[in-house]
């Protein structure tokens, strides 16, 4: 499943991946990336892809039913977002992954940057510190967190904001995680 799928590049991309056994699920809250989204699946010929409009808050999933979920740049969007990994963990099966790319904040952002309307539909007005995404994962019932920031991003990053110092403040990042296993009947 893709949370924030938007057009569904993703998940046009895992469905070369899980192959013609597998299904995969894109869920965006706006109906025009589900209708654009259905169309681009359509024009390829992918018929394992179904995207649905929903929130990423609240899945409209039963419990331990995806082996994988992802989202690229979406969660910072949300403003529950330890609602949105409550969720995540909640329809994985047990053991299952949790692969995330999303722009993080490596030091406290300074209000000029958090109040800038643009950065904020960039996703980095809203981005979370790192231990803030490590308490929120943990709580939620992930194991094996890892955070990978991607310090080249930072230049790039940095251009979206001229003279703003944003390059000091925050960096792509791949955030990776595993629901907890069930634990054996004693």
């Amino acid at each position: 499943m893709d949370l924030g799928s938007g057009a569904g590049f993703e998940c046009l991309a895992a469905a070369v991946e899980v192959g013609r056994g597998g299904q995969v699920v894109g869920i965006d809250m706006t109906p025009d990336m589900v209708r654009l989204a259905r169309r681009d699946a359509a024009d390829t010929g992918v018929t394992i892809t179904h995207f649905l409009q929903a929130d990423m808050e609240c899945l409209p999933f039963p419990d331990a039913c995806f082996e994988v979920v992802i989202s690229n740049c979406a969660i910072n969007l949300c403003a529950e977002k330890a609602r949105v990994f409550a969720e995540a963990c909640r329809v994985l099966k047990p053991n299952g992954r949790l692969a995330v790319a999303d722009i993080v904040a490596v030091a406290p952002l300074p209000a000029s940057v958090q109040e800038d309307l643009a950065l904020h539909t960039d996703c980095v007005a809203v981005a979370m510190q790192l231990e803030m995404i490590s308490g929120m994962l943990g709580k939620a019932g992930f194991t094996a967190v890892e955070i990978a920031v991607g310090e080249h991003s930072r230049p790039l990053l940095e251009t979206w904001a001229p003279d703003s110092g944003l390059g000091h403040f925050v960096a792509a990042a791949i955030i990776t995680a595993r629901k907890q296993a069930e634990a054996l009947p004693k």
